[in-house]
Parts: C-alpha cells; structure tokens; sequence
C-alpha cells in the first residue's frame, strides 16, 4: 500500500499548503481519501485524474470536500477520445445535502458505508467508526487485502478510548493533530499529547500526524506526540508529497 499526501494542513490552505486529501494506491487500484483545498493541482502531479477509482469522504466539512466538486467537472469537461467511467464516491448518509451532491449524471455516484458494515473496494476492506466533531465524521480502517497491511485514518475527531482498540496494531496512524499539549479533551481534534498517547496504547508501527496546525512549531508538537508515545515507534509530521509505503 502507498499513502501519499496531497493536503495535510486543518480548517484553511496556507502558504501553499494544501487541507487534508490523501492518494491510496494499491495494485494498480487508485483511492483518493478526502478532497481539501488544492487536491486537484497536487493530485496532477502523481496521477491523471481521469484514471482514479474512487474517492471515500470522512466527513463534509469544507476543508475535506472543498475539489470534489472540481474533480467532477475535470471528469465531466476535460477532453478525453475514451469514455471515463462513472466515478464512485463513498460517503455518509447523515448529512442528506452534501450527500446527495456526489452524484453528478454521467460522472459520478454516491455510494453510502455505514458504521456497522464492511465495505470493500478495489483491495481495500475498510470499516468505520465515529468519531466526536461537531458534524457526523468517520474514522477508517483500510486493510490491503494481499498483505493484511493496515492503515487507520482518524478523520477528525475529539479524544476517543475506542480508537485505541479501532487503531490495533496499525501499520500506519494517521492522526487528527491540530492541538498542542495542552488543549486536551477538545470537542473536534486531537493535541499532540492524545495522539500520542492512543498511538502507544494501540501499539501501532508508526504514527503520522497530519491535519496540522498552520502556526506554532512542527517539531514541538512531533516531540510532544514522541514524548507522550514513549518514543516507542517513529513519528513523522505529514506534508505535501509525503509518501509512505507499507
């Protein structure tokens, strides 16, 4: 599995930082996960956005969805001499509006998970959980089914027990961090010190912390997260470009 990052920043793009999007690859099978600021552009630079499989949304705050709508219009619009499939679109059903909006005749279609069902797409299996944030959001789990390799997304989200056994074990945990220690128990993000601390308590192989903060320092909050880990797996800070290979 290869995690590439497009967009890693919270809430708004900044100084040419993109919001939280997300390529998964595997055997050829290309997922994008969330659609922030600047997706598009950046998702150009590794892959003809024309030859993606699927998107899958956490959520639909604007800082996760805000190219999906010009993703549809590439597919829709763009010169092509070959049909391009019906892109699927994976999202909750709790917010009717934004849900409806994945479906674009002839382009795309939405397509819904729900907490309680595994779905499967191209290799991936994923299950989900909700998270705490102001509006319905879902944590993911991808398992490659070829290697049993694991990623755990967190979307956004509040401090949560559950995710210690949701992340079990993950070869990657890639971790809400919009916080500094000391901002714990936030209702809609995690502090560096929670991350940290769940990414111990799950005994994950490595903890990427991502939806970042657009000021404060990067290498404070990394070593609160290692700090609060016991230093007992890498941590990294997400940016663009970013590629991790399980």
């Amino acid at each position: 599995m290869k995690i590439t990052v497009l967009g890693c920043l919270g809430a708004y793009p900044y100084e040419g930082q993109g919001t939280s999007s997300y390529l998964l690859e595997s055997d050829g099978f290309h997922l994008l996960l969330d659609a922030g600021s600047t997706t598009l552009v950046n998702l150009e630079q590794h892959l003809d956005p024309l030859t993606l499989d699927g998107v899958i949304l956490s959520h639909y705050h604007h800082d996760h969805i805000a190219d999906l709508g010009v993703l549809q219009y590439y597919r829709q619009l763009y010169p092509s001499l070959t049909p391009v499939p019906v892109l699927p679109i994976y999202g909750h059903t709790e917010d009717a509006v934004h849900f409806s909006a994945l479906d674009l005749d002839g382009v795309s279609q939405g397509i819904p998970y729900f907490e309680a069902e595994e779905l499967k797409v191209g290799p991936f299996r994923i299950t989900f959980m909700k998270t705490i944030h102001p509006v319905p959001c879902y944590a993911m789990r991808f398992v490659e089914e070829k290697t049993g390799k694991v990623l755990v997304y967190t979307g956004d989200s509040g401090y949560l027990e559950s995710f210690v056994a949701f992340a079990d074990k993950a070869d990657v945990f890639l971790a809400d961090t919009y916080l500094f220690e000391g901002n714990e128990r936030h209702h809609a993000h995690f502090t560096s010190k929670e991350a940290g601390e769940l990414a111990k308590a799950a005994d994950v192989k490595k903890l990427v912390l991502t939806h970042l903060p657009q000021h404060g320092s990067l290498d404070m909050l990394r070593e609160q997260a290692e700090q609060a880990a016991d230093y007992q797996m890498p941590v990294t800070v997400a940016s663009k470009n970013l590629v991790l290979e399980i």
